[in-house]
């Protein structure tokens, strides 16, 4: 079976009800035989992301750059899964207080790095998420759930 790796940081309440939305679109009941694993950024490991086919990751911007938590998450698998997941597909969410620029810009450079392949739009929010943001997260859950069916 196939699995989705959803490794996020959700220390806020915005972020929260993002990753939510992210996971129930994820696990709609219109996604079949996809295994979706969540972690915490700071809890994945190298062989969470060696057995996942795809990858969600769900950050904060944090003083113009990605949360600690997903650059640590991302220092500790770059190395051991540099070879191994080349074209795997990803997607990624980011919540922040004014500008993400720098934060999808960090992950876009180190994702090219390791050789994923975009596999929906980022989800990008600033301020408090709207209903249609909430949606969009939905979708990108279900959209790269949904890339991984066989």
């Amino acid at each position: 079976m196939p699995t989705l790796l959803i490794v996020h940081h959700t220390p806020s309440p915005n972020v929260q009800a993002m990753f939510e939305a992210v996971v129930d679109g994820a696990t709609t009941d219109e996604i079949e035989g996809v295994d979706v694993v969540r972690e915490p950024a700071l809890g994945a490991t190298p062989s969470d992301v060696l057995a996942a086919d795809g990858y969600l990751l769900g950050t904060t911007a944090n003083l113009g750059y990605m949360s600690g938590a997903l650059k640590l998450f991302f220092d500790n698998v770059y190395y051991p899964c540099l070879d191994a997941t080349k074209g795997r597909p990803y997607s990624y969410y980011v919540h922040g207080g004014s500008d993400v620029s720098g934060t999808t810009r960090g992950i876009e450079r180190i994702v090219t790095g390791l050789g994923w392949e975009p596999s929906a739009a980022p989800v990008t929010v600033t301020g408090e998420p709207t209903k249609a943001d909430l949606e969009a997260c939905w979708e990108l859950g279900a959209t790269l759930a949904a890339s991984l069916m066989e």
